[in-house]
């Protein structure tokens, strides 16, 4: 009969010594194809000439920022399909990156929805909220995110902090100042505001979770201020110009706090000053 004990260490050197190959680190940034997650990308690859990256977006052949990386790139980025709202194309991302790296090191989960012309717009009052505009914001802020950890656990548990300077694997969900219910004073902006407070939830739940299984991955979540995208540009008028950032000051705080990121920060929201934010 088969020994579980020399099973489960066989597993893990096999685990480890996959982990081991990627020097350098291997990083999947979710909702790459622009704005912060395209910026993550560019940022993992030129500051770590070892590590790999893969992106994932809903339209691989229309993500013309990810495809000018993967140019410069070729060897070190990798490409993926990835709907939020389509629980099958995670599966087949994490199936992807299981037969070609084994593991991963960092999960930046980027993807998020604030407004859509003509679909969605952030609720000035409650007679403006509307069952359609909560449950879409829902779906993509804070239950496409926690499906995709679901399904890249067990990377992330092989991975480690293994080829990286880190000690642990990091799962760093993008959420938002307005999420915190402490820090609500102005009220306003119904299905972001509670979306990311879920998100927040499911990802301290889960933080838990690695803790109580003493898995090597440490889950945060942080705030990247008010940065100038697509996502924030209708909503700049009052936005102080130095409160306003480029995508490349933010991602550059966001990187500096994963990179030092301990696993006693699991379950921590940081602000990209690395303040920590009051849930």
């Amino acid at each position: 009969m088969a020994n579980p004990l020399r099973m489960r260490l066989r597993s893990f050197a096999s685990s480890s010594a996959s982990a081991l190959k990627w020097e350098g680190g291997v990083s999947l940034v979710q909702g790459a194809s622009r704005g912060i997650g395209l910026e993550f990308v560019k940022q993992l690859l030129e500051k770590n000439e070892k590590g790999h990256v893969i992106a994932t977006c809903r339209n691989p052949n229309g993500a013309t920022g990810l495809l000018e990386l993967k140019n410069q790139f070729s060897e070190r980025l990798n490409i993926l399909p990835l709907d939020l709202t389509v629980e099958s194309t995670i599966e087949e991302s994490a199936k992807s990156i299981t037969e070609r790296y084994g593991s991963l090191n960092l999960l930046i989960n980027a993807s998020g929805i604030l407004s859509i012309p003509g679909v969605l717009q952030p609720e000035t009052t409650l007679n403006k909220v509307e069952k359609s505009s909560l449950m879409l914001t829902y779906e993509v802020n804070a239950i496409g995110p926690i499906l995709v950890i679901k399904h890249m656990w067990p990377l992330l548990k092989a991975g480690g902090g293994f080829g990286t300077e880190r000690d642990v694997a990091v799962v760093a969900n993008l959420s938002a100042r307005v999420g915190s219910i402490g820090d609500n004073r102005l009220g306003g902006w119904h299905s972001y505001r509670s979306s990311k407070t879920a998100l927040n939830q499911l990802t301290k739940t889960i933080s838990v979770e690695f803790a109580r299984k003493k898995d090597p991955i440490a889950c945060i979540l942080l705030h990247p201020g008010t940065v100038d995208t697509d996502l924030s540009k209708p909503f700049q008028r009052n936005v102080p110009a130095d409160k306003l950032f480029t995508k490349e000051f933010s991602v550059q705080k966001l990187l500096n706090i994963i990179n030092n990121t301990k696993l006693q920060d699991n379950g921590k929201f940081f602000a990209w000053d690395g303040q920590e934010i009051p849930w």
